[in-house]
């Protein structure tokens, strides 16, 4: 589901992954790309803070526009990386699931995983 949706959206998105003149295939910086991941969900958090519409999308919650972009920069990532976000994702929350700290009473105990 997700690295096929990765692979969409990098084919769209091929236009940054390669220099305009010569279409030949830049060197992204990951780690620029990654910070790029960090804004938008920045960018979330203060469109949430305040509770705004986006201005693009003047229809739709700021915040929800923005995750959609961060998700949109990740999955961009994954596909020019060919991550498999799939397995990683399934893997994850089967784990998540066994976590004695992710239980209830490891989470209200002192020094506990809360918000």
């Amino acid at each position: 589901m997700f690295n096929d949706l990765a692979k969409q959206i990098h084919a769209d998105n091929a236009h940054w992954w390669h220099e305009p003149v010569t279409g030949e295939r830049l060197k992204r910086n990951k780690g620029e790309l990654l910070m790029l991941m960090v804004s938008e969900l920045s960018e979330a958090m203060e469109a949430e803070r305040k509770d705004l519409m986006d201005s693009h999308l003047p229809h739709r919650k700021g915040v929800e526009v923005e995750l959609a972009d961060l998700f949109i920069r990740a999955l961009d990532y994954a596909g020019a990386y060919g991550l498999d976000l799939d397995g990683a994702i399934a893997e994850k929350r089967a784990y998540n699931a066994t976590r004695a700290d992710h239980k209830p009473e490891a989470r209200a105990a002192a020094g506990g995983k809360k918000w």
